[in-house]
């Protein structure tokens, strides 16, 4: 097939994706199996081929993300069931005061989503919000956008937490880097898309305490809650250990033992199995709770990650069909005689995907899939390629709307209309997005 019918089969292959999803209501997991047979088949590929790819698809994503997803899950939960999260928010609420409410929620939602999924997080955390709202009497959406800015900035932006990490594995990125990229681009993107915008649209938009906030639980039924230094320093465990490998590395040897054991310790899977033992013993075992209770605790973590774990292996099922179909190359010829920077493409094939099918994790996989023949030529060092991811990131957040489920996630947690979340959810994720690929951008010319 010419490169043209290739990028035409691609566009088609992710509306008939959207349509399955949307109009017939088919589960996005069978959607993406399905349409991912499709594209194989109308790409001209060898039919036997077809069934070894999706395998193949499924295989390399899952092998990193259900890890990680699962680990993540059960240290989020462990955190949040003890009531180390809620520590962290009481303690930055007392530390910024009412009258700083929403640099206190988005600082909030950028530490405390970093083990959880987005939808989790917004559950886990908007009780706090409300909370806030009626305590100040102060506005429902400035402190909501606030919370939310943060949790999509870290969601898009930061490792451990899933989506950037499964792109960045994907590309072979440098995870150090990724720490150091990812924060710089979400502390100023959550302060531009949470507090700083949130207080401007607050003046336009205004909605009463949603009916379903009427009391807060935050801190409740957990008993005594941990102390803040030992949540905060769970929290960023795992970042610390990555981050201790990145630098470290520098100045061993790299056919030294030493030097092994750094990548076998500031792997994110080591990174994250010892900071969910660590939060297994100090906030389970230290604190009198038994075996089976935090046995119960992971438990119920897994069940709805597997759901989220399978979804991801399906998007990168469809990423690796576009791969093999020859797709990614043509999109990426193409594109290259743009004579555009790479992180700008990255950033558009991201967002493309992102306007047209919702999902952000699927986008990100998708434009990974899409960028990777390109790069593959580009000989683009560890930090380079973080800085790629950070592009995807952020492509992969802009313009949500009624497709994307945190579009209806914000809508019916904040009381808002359609219109009322479009003129404030929307642009808050295209701040973000955006954000991210200026920095990336700019980022790439340093590197």
């Amino acid at each position: 097939m010419s490169n043209l019918s290739l990028i035409l089969n691609a566009a088609g292959s992710i509306v008939l994706l959207l349509a399955l999803v949307m109009k017939l209501r088919l589960h996005a997991f069978v959607a993406l199996i399905l349409v991912s047979m499709i594209v194989g088949i109308t790409a001209g590929m060898n039919p036997a081929r077809i069934a070894d790819t999706i395998q193949s698809g499924m295989g390399d994503t899952l092998g990193f993300v259900a890890t990680v997803v699962a680990l993540g899950t059960m240290f989020g939960k462990m955190m949040e069931a003890t009531g180390a999260l809620d520590r962290i928010a009481l303690t930055l609420l007392g530390k910024f005061g009412e009258r700083r409410a929403s640099w206190a929620l988005a600082v909030i939602g950028l530490i405390c989503s970093l083990p959880l999924f987005f939808g989790v997080a917004v559950v886990l955390l908007i009780g706090v919000v409300f909370a806030l709202a009626r305590r100040s009497g102060g506005n429902v959406v400035g402190l909501g956008l606030a919370l939310l800015a943060g949790i999509g900035a870290c969601q898009s932006f930061l490792i451990p937490a899933a989506p950037p990490i499964l792109v960045a594995s994907q590309l072979n990125a440098d995870f150090g880097w990724m720490i150091v990229l990812g924060l710089a681009t979400a502390i100023p993107a959550t302060v531009l898309a949470g507090p700083l915008y949130g207080r401007f649209i607050s003046k336009f938009v205004s909605v009463p305490l949603p009916a379903h906030a009427l009391e807060s639980h935050l801190g409740e039924n957990k008993g005594e809650l941990p102390s803040f230094s030992l949540a905060l320093c769970l929290m960023v465990l795992p970042l610390l250990l990555v981050g201790l490998k990145t630098v470290a590395v520098h100045f061993v040897e790299p056919d030294s033992t030493l030097y092994n054991w750094l990548q076998f310790i500031g792997h994110p899977f080591t990174a994250i199995m010892f900071s969910c033992l660590s939060a297994f013993y100090l906030l389970g075992v230290q604190r009198g709770m038994s075996r089976n209770e935090i046995m119960n605790i992971c438990s119920a973590a897994l069940e709805p990650a597997g759901i989220i774990i399978l979804v991801t292996g399906a998007g990168g099922v469809f990423k690796q069909v576009l791969v093999d179909s020859g797709v990614g190359s043509a999109l990426g010829n193409m594109l290259a005689g743009a004579g555009l920077p790479v992180t700008i493409l990255a950033f558009t094939l991201a967002a493309a995907v992102r306007v047209i099918q919702g999902s952000a994790t699927v986008a990100m996989l998708t434009a990974c899939g899409l960028i990777q023949p390109m790069i593959e030529y580009m000989h683009l060092n560890g930090a380079q390629l973080a800085a790629v991811t950070i592009a995807i990131g952020g492509g992969a957040v802009v313009l949500s709307h009624v497709n994307d489920s945190g579009f209806w996630l914000a809508s019916r947690y904040l009381g808002m209309t359609e219109k009322q979340t479009l003129q404030t959810w929307t642009v808050m994720e295209t701040i973000i997005g955006v954000t991210g690929g200026v920095v990336a951008t700019v980022a790439m010319v340093f590197l």
